[in-house]
């Protein structure tokens, strides 16, 4: 098996980076073959998604995600005086764990004859839900 790791700077709260071109770059080095590469972001506040990268639609998935799962609304997981041994800088960032649960974390792009099999408006994308941060992604190449 073959992986890289990918590191990105978001730069606002929310955030749609695209992959695609870095996924491609990854099976190209790979060769003319058939299989898969998993993505994975590796953290618990951002996503990663196949979807259309249009500027009105990622506009509407920040407004779905903020009425699905809202920023300051009473989360326990904000309610730091609670919670014991976190840092001094920890945020108030439920909402972001949440919205994470609904996107998920990984998908699976097939490979065939060394060409990444996505649709011509699919886009794979990390979504950030907690910046800015410095982020990981990971591609792991499973054979055929």
């Amino acid at each position: 098996m073959t992986s890289q790791l990918l590191s990105l700077r978001t730069e606002a709260s929310f955030q749609c980076l695209p992959l695609t071109a870095e996924l491609r770059r990854f099976v190209h080095s790979i060769g003319k073959r058939d299989g898969a590469v998993v993505v994975s972001g590796q953290h618990t506040t951002t996503a990663v998604i196949i979807n259309e990268m249009e500027e009105r639609l990622l506009m509407d998935l920040k407004r779905w995600l903020s009425l699905q799962a809202p920023p300051g609304a009473g989360w326990k997981h904000d309610d730091l005086e609670l919670r014991r041994g976190i840092p001094d800088d920890e945020p108030r960032n439920a909402h972001a764990h949440l919205q994470a649960l609904m996107l998920g974390n990984e998908v699976t792009v097939n490979v065939s004859n060394g060409e990444v099999q996505l649709g011509q408006y699919q886009e794979v994308m990390l979504v950030e839900l907690d910046g800015p941060r410095q982020r990981r992604v990971s591609l792991q190449w499973l054979s055929a």
